[in-house]
Formats: structure tokens, sequence, C-alpha cells
């Protein structure tokens, strides 16, 4: 007969054997470590079979000729250096003979050595030698001036040499390349050098600049010399075939240009009179013919439009200045912008796509910039109200205009403001009829119509009813846009969405303009309460318009309160209809789309009306437990269980907060009412789900009692607390340990020890005073012993102590 076991001994047989296995394999890997670092080590010591393992050869870190590049330049610069120095620091050791003669010399040899080395096939050494030969052309010209022409004004002389060098490097690279197609170089050298007419382009950016500058003419004519370079290159650069000349007359075309636009719009800016405004335009107008030219001849799509764009913005800079000089200074933008909304028609003509593009993103720049001109304006419109939020129904001003009016720091340009946001709503919604974009723009062009009718009454300093029956109206407006859908429109238009934000927004700004009067508060808080109870009835517009409605109903129970003299505590009980009023709203709804978002609104509703009371705590209990209530019958509807924990929580709230009020310090009058309802849920819980545990049934609703309890018995010096306390949970222990339950097993008995400790602590301290001071020490050493004789019986017990634990629940 086979002998069973009891659990507790195979179980302790059975970690003992693992715990073997284990030990087992980690000295069996600790051994296989060693022995494959010894195999590492005896493999790195052995001979290869193969001999001598030959590292690989180390790969070069430049070629052959980049390295000859390299030599070469270095060459030639230094040559350069000792040919400088020579003429400035040496040239006086020397005659006036001998001076032309060393340097020209040297200049002819350079200039001539390269047609012998390219006939030997010495390409990149005939390019060093005619670079040098180049640079000592220049110094040449300076060794002239000095010698020869020494009075001449020193930017003028400049101006002629840089002519004649450009012509002269020009000629020169020429003539070796007609040399070269004539075979007088010998075969296969089609383009000799490529130095020399990169450096004759390079030398002809500055002849007539120089020259302009040194006859001293004023700014205009500098200008216009740096546009006038600018036209030549543009027209040079797509006829040379040379790449490397017609990427040097592009990089002087960009460079010349731009310098001369922006000089240009500074004269433009600072012009105070007709003529001058005029003569600047005329450059800008150069600049913008310039750049749409470039235009039309760049093959490349981006750079075409990025030209035209530029050349879009310098035409209306000059336009717009001739303007500037005829308007005040708050119409100057819209006179930009006129002449923005003129280049836009430019879109409509035959010109190339991306030349029209870009004009379109100039003409759309400006009208952006003027945009922003007169947002601050709208503003100013939309929040200038707030400033009077805090003086609620004192009354209409004296001034009758005041209410609307802007008291900002942008008064000069407020009559043109609106003009400016009708006339680019205007344009936006003609521009883009018939393309992909009209529903965007359809939208944007709302919203600016939405600003020009806002801005209005400020502007106009219409009379304060006048005002609100405006927006009144706009907000209407806006909301009957959003209601309204095309047969055709498609479900994702930004139009609804971008008309309801602006009816929000506009009604925003209505209920602060109301508060200069208490019949206009109250009047104009129920039209938008009503208003948007009704958008809600759409389905497009009620995950927005309920909410709105909602919050401006509470808006309207304040004003209602303060109208009737109620204090803000009393006033918070008509606040709280209105998340009484959600939750039924909700419960009604079911499970709509407009549900969530009509809860949240109740929900900030019904903090509003507790934020009300906080400085009157009988008040604050009270909306508190109607808050609960509100919350216990929102519980009751199947798919709203979990709101019973809020509900349950604002009660104990509610009760709290009328202890307090009441000076009550014990904390059981604070825990018991939450203990009591979490240990008659919990025991539901597991009634209805034997597998949850009893930590998650009973543990939170005992510890809320138990450890502000424990903690006062300790602090406190009476005997009724710890007593109870003691008895308590004492019963709590004899109740787990019935059940087999872990959680008040563990707690009433863990509180049952320290209120025992606490009780005997008195004792103790007399005990431990009464002893020796060797005891304490000599008492812990004979524990130790004792355990350490036992250990193995004392593992035994604990894993006893946690076996029956663990099979508790």
């Amino acid at each position: 007969m086979t002998h069973i076991l009891p659990p507790a001994e195979e179980l302790r047989l059975l970690d003992a054997e693992l715990w073997q296995l284990d030990a087992r394999r980690a000295q069996l890997l600790a051994r296989r470590a060693w022995l494959l670092q010894a195999l590492r080590s005896a493999t790195a010591q052995a001979p290869s079979p193969l001999g001598p393992v030959t590292p690989p050869a180390r790969r070069p870190e430049t070629t052959a000729p980049g390295v000859q590049n390299v030599l070469l330049l270095l060459g030639g610069t230094l040559l350069t250096i000792a040919a400088l120095v020579f003429t400035l620091v040496s040239w006086g050791d020397l005659g006036i003979a001998g001076r032309a003669s060393a340097l020209g010399a040297v200049t002819l040899a350079a200039l001539g050595a390269p047609v012998p080395l390219l006939r030997r096939g010495l390409r990149s050494t005939a390019e060093s030698v005619a670079g040098i030969g180049l640079a000592l052309t220049v110094l040449d010209v300076y060794a002239l001036h000095e010698v020869a022409f020494p009075d001449l004004d020193g930017l003028g002389y400049t101006a002629g040499a840089s002519a004649v060098l450009a012509a002269g490097w020009a000629g020169y690279g020429l003539g070796l390349g007609a040399l070269s197609r004539a075979g007088g170089l010998g075969t296969g050298v089609s383009a000799p050098l490529r130095l020399t007419l990169p450096a004759a382009m390079a030398a002809a950016q500055l002849p007539l600049l120089l020259w302009v500058v040194a006859a001293g003419t004023g700014a205009w004519t500098t200008t216009a010399a740096l546009l006038v370079t600018a036209a030549l290159d543009t027209a040079v650069a797509p006829r040379v075939p040379v790449r490397s000349v017609r990427r040097v007359a592009v990089a002087g075309a960009y460079a010349m240009g731009v310098c001369g636009t922006l000089a240009a719009g500074r004269l433009s800016w600072e012009a105070t009179g007709p003529g001058a405004a005029a003569s600047a335009a005329a450059l800008l107008l150069l600049a913008a013919a310039i750049a749409l030219a470039a235009a039309l001849r760049v093959p490349d799509p981006h750079t075409a439009a990025s030209l035209s764009l530029a050349g879009g913005l310098a035409a209306v800079g000059g336009l717009g200045g001739v303007l500037r000089v005829w308007l005040s200074d708050d119409w100057t933008v819209p006179g930009f912008l006129v002449c923005g909304v003129v280049l836009a028609a430019a879109v409509r003509t035959g010109l190339p796509g991306p030349v029209r593009r870009g004009l379109a993103l100039a003409s759309g720049a400006v009208q952006g910039l003027a945009v922003l001109w007169a947002l601050p304006v709208a503003a100013v419109a939309l929040l200038g109200p707030a400033s009077r939020a805090g003086q609620v129904w004192s009354g209409i001003p004296a001034d009758a205009r005041a209410a609307v009016t802007l008291e900002a720091p942008w008064p000069a340009h407020a009559t043109a403001a609106p003009l400016v946001l009708a006339v680019v709503s205007a344009v936006l919604a003609v521009a883009a009829r018939g393309t992909d974009w009209q529903d965007k723009a359809s939208a944007g062009s709302s919203a600016l119509a939405w600003a020009t009718v806002l801005t209005l009454p400020a502007t106009l300093e219409l009379p304060y009813a006048a005002g609100l029956s405006v927006q009144v109206v706009v907000c209407a407006a806006a909301l009957a846009a959003a209601a309204y859908r095309r047969p055709a429109q498609p479900a994702s238009a930004p139009l609804p969405l971008v008309c309801l934000l602006l009816a929000l927004a506009g009604s925003l700004s209505l209920a602060l303009l109301s508060l200069a009067s208490e019949a206009a508060t109250l009047g104009v808080l129920a039209a938008l309460t009503a208003l948007f109870a009704a958008a809600a009835r759409r389905p497009r517009l009620g995950p927005v318009a309920a909410p709105a409605s909602l919050a401006f109903a509470a808006a309207l129970a304040c004003a209602v309160g303060g109208s009737l003299g109620r204090q803000p505590q009393h006033t918070a009980l008509l606040v709280l209809a209105v998340p009484a009023g959600a939750a039924l709203l909700a419960a009604r709804l079911g499970k709509s789309p407009l549900t969530v978002p009509v809860e949240v609104t109740g929900a900030t509703a019904a903090l509003l009306a507790v934020g009300l009371t906080v400085t009157h705590p009988r008040m604050t209990a009270l909306l508190l437990a109607l808050c609960g209530v509100i919350a216990a019958g929102t519980a009751v509807r199947p798919d709203r269980g979990n709101v019973g924990y809020a509900a349950t929580a604002l009660f104990v709230l509610a009760a709290w907060v009328r202890l307090a009020s009441w000076d009550v310090g014990s904390p059981e009058a604070y825990t018991l009412p939450v203990t009591v309802p979490a240990l008659f849920l919990g025991a539901v819980r597991r009634r209805t789900d034997a597998r949850i545990s009893s930590w998650t049934a009973y543990g939170a609703g005992l510890s809320v009692t138990l450890v502000p309890s424990l903690a006062a018995a300790w602090a406190g010096p009476h005997w009724l607390r710890p007593l109870l306390l003691g008895g308590a949970a004492l019963a709590v222990t004899l109740v787990g340990a019935r059940h087999r339950l872990r959680a008040p097993l563990v707690l009433g008995g863990g509180v049952l020890v320290l209120d025992a400790l606490h009780e005997l602590a008195p004792y103790l301290a007399q005990m431990a005073d009464a002893l020796p001071r060797w005891a304490a020490p000599a008492l812990a050493g004979l524990v130790l012993l004792a355990l350490g004789a036992t250990y193995e019986q004392r593992i035994r017990d604990a894993r006893r102590v946690r076996e029956v634990l663990g099979r508790m629940r």
C-alpha cells in the first residue's frame, strides 16, 4: 500500500529538490563559462596552419589627382603671395624700368606658360599658372596706378581697371579657346581653361557700380546701377554656353538684384513727396520686371514661382509707396491692399503656371499682412467688453456709445480695419470660385466677414442698443450658417465648423458686452440660452450647442440671483438647477452623442454651484448632498452605474463638511460614515462574485476607520479610545479567523498588536529604566542564538503561516 504524504510535507520535499536542482545548474553554468574561456585563450595562442597572417594592405586615403590639385593650389597661392609681397614691400628697391620689366615679364610668362603646358597635356598645372597670371594682372593694375596715375581717384580708377581686366581676361580665355579649336594646343583639348571666363564675369560685376559710387550721384543712382547690373546678368545667363560662367552670372544677378531691391524699398519707405516716391517706385518696378523676366526663362517651376513671388512683392511695394504719400497713415495699409488685389488679376492671364502661382502667392502675402494689421482691432472689439466684466450692472455710462467704442492702443487705423477685412473676404470668396480649395476659402471668407461685422459697431461708435442688436444678429446668422448644409456638401466641409466656432466667440463677446446693463444681461443670456438650445436640435450642432446652452443657462441663473439681491451661497441653489436639468436631459438622450457633453457641462455647473458656497460650510454641505442626490439618480441608469461611487463620495464629503462646521474633532465621526457603506458594498460584491478577495471587498473600508483611530489613540492621552479600538480590532480579527478572511485577520491583528503596545509602552519604558545597560544587548544576543539554533524549525513555521494565509481570501 502506497504511503501518501500530507500536502505540506510533500510541498516541502518538492521545494528542497528544486533548490538542489538550481544549485547544480548554477555549478554547471560556471564550469561551462570557465571551459569556454580556456578554449578561447588556447586558440589565440596557437599558431595558424597557413603561416603568419598578413594584415590587409592599407588603402590610400586620397587619389593621385586630388594630391596633385592640392599641391598645385598651394604652389599657386604661395607664388601669388610672393608676388604681392614683391609688389607692395620690395617695389622701392628697383627703378622705374626695372619695376615694369620685372612685373611685366613675370606676368607675360605666367599668361603664356599655359600654352606649352596644355600641349603636353598638363591641364591642371596650366590652370594653376593661369590663375597666377590673372592675379599678377591685378597687381600690374595696382602698380600702374601707383607709378603712372597716382592722382586719379581710387574708386574711379578701380572701376575702369575692373572693366579692362574683365575684357582682358575674357579675351585671353576666348583666345585660348580659339587656339584649341584651331588645333594649336593638340587634339582633345576643347575647353583649355575653366578659370578665365568665370573670373572675367565676376570682374564685370564691379565697373558700373564703382563708377556710380565714384561719381557720387546719390542713393537712387547707386540703386539703379545695382539693378542694371542684375538686369545684364539676367540677360547674359541664359545665353552663355559655359556652365561656370552661367553660374557666376546667376549668382551676380541674385546678389545685385536683392541688394538693389532692398535699397529701392528703403528709398520708397523714406520718401516724403510724390517725386521721391515715384522715383523709388520706378526702381521697384524695374526690379519686378527683372524678376519676372528671369521667371519666364527659368525651366525649374519652383525657382520660377519664387522669382515671380519676389517680382510681385516688389511691384506692390512700388505702387503702394506712391499711394502712401497721398494717403494718411491709417489708410496706408488699405492702399497696399488695393495693389495686392490688382496683382491677383494676373492669375487669370495667359502667363505660365509657375509665374501665375508666384504672383498669386505675392497677392496672398499682401492680403495676409493686411489682415494681420486689422486683427488687433477685431480682437479688441471681441474681447474689449471683458474689461467691464468687473463692473456688472453699474448702469450705462454717461456716453451711450462708450459701451461699444474701442478703448484700444490702435485708434489710428480702427476705421480702416473693417474695410480691409471686408475686401480680403470678398477677394477670397471670388478667387476660390470653381477651385479645389473652395470649401476652405469659403470658411476663411466667412470668418473675415464675421470679423468685419463684429468690428463695425465699435469702429463706427454705434449706440449701445444697436451694438447689442448687431451682435445678436451676427450670432444667429452664424448658427444658421452652421446648421445649413448644401445637398452636395461633404460631411467634412470646414464651413459649418468655422461658423459654429464664430457663433461661440460672438456669443461670448455678446455676453460680456451685455454686462453694462442689468436688463441687457438678463435678456441676452436668456436669448443665448434659447438660441443654442434650438440649435442643439440639429445633429451637426448638438455636441457643441447643447453644452453652450447649459453654460449660458448657468450664467443666467447667476444673473437672476444677483438681480434678486441674493447672496452667492443662495444663488448657488439656482445654479444647481442646471446640473439637475442636465442629468434629466442626459437620461432622456440615452446613448446619443450629446449625452457625454451634456453630462460634462452639468458637472461643471455643479462645481460652480459648490464654489459659490465655499465661504459658508453649511451651505457647502447642503450643495454637496444635493449633488450627491443628482449623482445617485444618474447612477440608477444601467450604463452609468459607476456614478454611484461619485454619489457616495459626495454624500461623505457633505457629512464631513457638516461635521467640520460643527467643530467635531473625533476622527471616527468622519471615518465611520465611509466604513459602513464600504463594508456593506464589499459584502454585496463578495456575495455576487466569490472570486473577489477580502482585500478588495473589505480592505479599504476597514483601513479608513482603523488606521486614523490608531493614530489618534497613539497621540491621545485618554484610555477610552484605545480600549474601544482594541475591542473593535479584536472583533475584526475573530471575524477574519472565523470566516478565513485574510484582510480582516491581518488588519485587525495588526491594529490589535499596535494598540496593545501603546498601552504597554509606559510599563516597558519603566522596565527599560530599571534594567542595567547591558541587559538589552544580552537579550538581543540570546534571541539571535535561539533563532540560529532553531533556524530550520523557524523557517518551517514561517512557511506554514504563509500557507495558512495563502489559503485565505
